[in-house]
């Protein structure tokens, strides 16, 4: 029996010393293929944005005014925060400073009742004091309420000076902070501008390319197009991650079916499955009428391994969520994560937008296991 004791607690620490190298090795096998995806992915984007006819070309001009719409977009919100962040800053000080200033009102009366006190005291001075013939006990305790007066005065005129220095000190950190904030809001003012140039620039063009696509047939030869980029796109992704776990955190993505939340909050416009394109294609994920700027919310916990723009989707993000699961986020007007980076459920991703061509604001939505398509319906809370 004891025997069997050591040998089970040899096996268990063993096991533990392992454990920790396995999960290292995981990790860097998982990092090495996502390299790997990156590349194959420039690659693949390459071939796709070969511009061919004068149509491609119209494309090429709508994505770059929607990527340059997206990083604006971007840019603008982290503008926004930072503003906000320098207001409270600002607010703080402020505070600060009427405090400080409230301390030293209180002070100047401090000083004034100590100085009084002091003059009446003085005015009797030391030798007086001695000369007056008083019982000692008596000399005593006027002498020591003297001395008293003497180092409270003394005090009160140290933090007075010193409530002096705080106060100077800190007008000029009010001033540097209120020019900032002048200086943010100028950036913000010229950032909009550019953003409404860029964007009458994509009504244009994006006018343009739906005159080419007024044929039914050239509309649904463009949708098939989007469906088989975006076919091509997911095997890249589903074969380099095939067999590459996803280091476990948390629930298991195949655990919460039925009870994740929708990524976002809007009307379902098109359900997974529902005819498009005259009946001749089919939804593949559901479409959320949204408005413009709403968050987009990651449904599960894991890594985002696509974060870019794909013809016909837009600003695209998706994220592995391991055992072959992955959810995915098109149309977006930005993306706020990057390829690499790890998400937890609920964590804002990106805003709802109306790239990839789009006349409306919304977000498409799919989630694949093995590359699949499946119905989110099914996945997602009523």
């Amino acid at each position: 029996m004891t025997a069997k004791r050591v040998f089970k607690g040899l096996l268990l620490s063993l096991c533990l010393t392992l454990a920790p190298a396995a999960l290292a090795d995981e990790q860097a096998e998982y990092e090495a293929k996502l390299k790997e995806l990156k590349q194959t992915i420039a690659e693949l984007k390459s071939q796709i944005n070969a511009t061919k006819t004068s149509r491609d070309k119209l494309k090429q001009k709508l994505q770059s005014s929607e990527v340059s719409i997206s990083d604006l977009s971007k840019k603008i919100e982290r503008l926004k925060e930072e503003l906000a962040s320098q207001k409270k800053q600002l607010s703080r000080l402020h505070n600060e400073r009427a405090e400080l200033r409230q301390k030293k009102r209180q002070q100047q009366r401090h000083i004034v009742q100590h100085l009084s006190s002091a003059y009446r005291i003085g005015r009797q001075g030391n030798i007086k004091l001695l000369l007056n013939q008083q019982q000692p006990a008596e000399l005593g305790r006027q002498m020591q309420y003297y001395n008293y007066v003497i180092d409270a005065r003394r005090e009160k005129l140290d933090q007075y000076r010193q409530v002096l220095i705080d106060l100077t000190k800190l007008e000029p950190k009010i001033a540097a902070k209120a020019s900032a904030i002048e200086r943010q809001k100028l950036n913000l003012e010229s950032e909009h501008k550019q953003l409404l140039s860029r964007q009458s620039e994509r009504k244009r063009t994006l006018a343009d390319l739906n005159r080419t696509l007024a044929d039914k047939d050239a509309s649904l030869q463009e949708k098939a197009g989007d469906q088989r980029r975006l076919k091509k796109l997911l095997d890249e992704v589903t074969q380099a991650l095939a067999n590459i776990k996803l280091p476990k955190s948390g629930v298991a993505f195949n655990k919460r079916k039925g009870k994740l939340k929708w990524p976002t909050s809007g009307r379902i416009k098109h359900r997974y499955g529902s005819p498009r394109a005259r009946g001749k294609l089919r939804w593949q994920g559901v479409f959320i009428r949204a408005n413009n700027g709403r968050a987009v919310k990651a449904i599960h916990h894991g890594r985002v391994v696509f974060s870019d723009y794909l013809k016909g989707h837009g600003m695209l993000l998706i994220i592995d969520h391991g055992d072959g699961y992955m959810s995915l986020y098109a149309h977006n007007q930005t993306l706020l994560k990057e390829t690499g980076d790890w998400v937890d459920g609920g964590d804002t991703i990106g805003r709802v937008g109306n790239t990839g061509g789009l006349s409306e604001p919304g977000l498409y939505f799919e989630i694949r296991h093995k590359g699949s398509p499946t119905n989110p319906a099914r996945w997602c809370r009523a």
